[in-house]
């Protein structure tokens, strides 16, 4: 049985109340969750409405994690003995391939939707657990809990403010050597739905996703700029290695997955 890693977990905490958008977006993604989770995750043509092959949607997972491990391995990190979080699990994609490299994952989620599906598919023999998480930050872990901290297609999704805060927070509780894989949208690929998405207001995209395109519940999606990433990192003690661009999502944005590694 896999249970929260010990080293420097935080206790039981007071909850904070959620703002207004970031509550919003958790229900949104509750719905999603519950209506079509593996499509919400990773959205690719004619997967949705329950057409994704569960094994095919894990099989993505560990393509991605085998090549990004394999990347920081050619940087010359070293994976640590202790667990890695996921976070922003969905439905174990990423949590299951990592479960792979190391002993102990814990993914962590906003949507109790998503965790079922993810406790579902998962095969892993209890070297996974999936933890849902009610608050605005990662109190629930103490300073330098993980020696490997993923996310990917996860903080594009959170009202800005707080998704800056949480790379923050995703900074803390790395461990001292430990390493960090943030995947974050860049900018939108020029055309006319890109006009939209940079210039409607977000009720109007709200409704055009929902009405037009279908969508369970919306998605937000907010870029993040290299300056963000590396200065935001670089005040809590993590240093970016290398960042490479992410051509396996499509769609109309560009994406880049960093790697970077927390200091002694």
């Amino acid at each position: 049985m896999c249970f929260l890693p010990t080293r420097g977990v935080a206790g039981p905490s007071t909850r904070r109340p959620m703002d207004k958008a970031t509550e919003q977006a958790r229900r949104d993604w509750e719905r999603l969750g519950d209506r079509d989770p593996l499509w919400a995750v990773l959205v690719r043509p004619g997967t949705k409405n329950g057409r994704w092959a569960a094994a095919d949607f894990l099989a993505t997972g560990r393509a991605e994690v085998d090549a990004s491990l394999a990347h920081l391995a050619s940087l010359g990190v070293r994976l640590g003995p202790g667990p890695a979080l996921d976070f922003g699990c969905g439905a174990g994609r990423l949590t299951q391939a990592l479960a792979a490299h190391v002993e102990t994952v814990i993914g962590i989620d906003v949507s109790a939707a998503m965790l079922a599906t993810a406790a579902e598919l998962d095969v892993t023999e209890g070297r996974c657990r999936f933890v849902r998480n009610e608050d605005e930050d990662l109190r629930r872990f103490g300073d330098g809990t993980f020696d490997l901290v993923y996310t990917s297609l996860v903080l594009q999704h959170l009202p800005p403010t707080q998704g800056r805060e949480m790379l923050a927070e995703l900074a803390r509780v790395t461990a001292p050597g430990g390493a960090l894989v943030v995947q974050v949208p860049t900018a939108l690929i020029p055309s006319p739905k890109a006009l939209v998405l940079r210039h409607a207001p977000w009720p109007v995209i709200r409704f055009l996703q929902r009405a037009v395109l279908g969508y369970p519940a919306p998605m937000r999606m907010h870029p993040f700029t290299e300056e963000e990433v590396v200065g935001i990192l670089g005040r809590h003690g993590v240093d970016v290695l290398d960042r490479v661009e992410d051509t396996t999502n499509g769609g109309d944005w560009t994406y880049h997955r960093y790697f970077a590694v927390k200091r002694q």
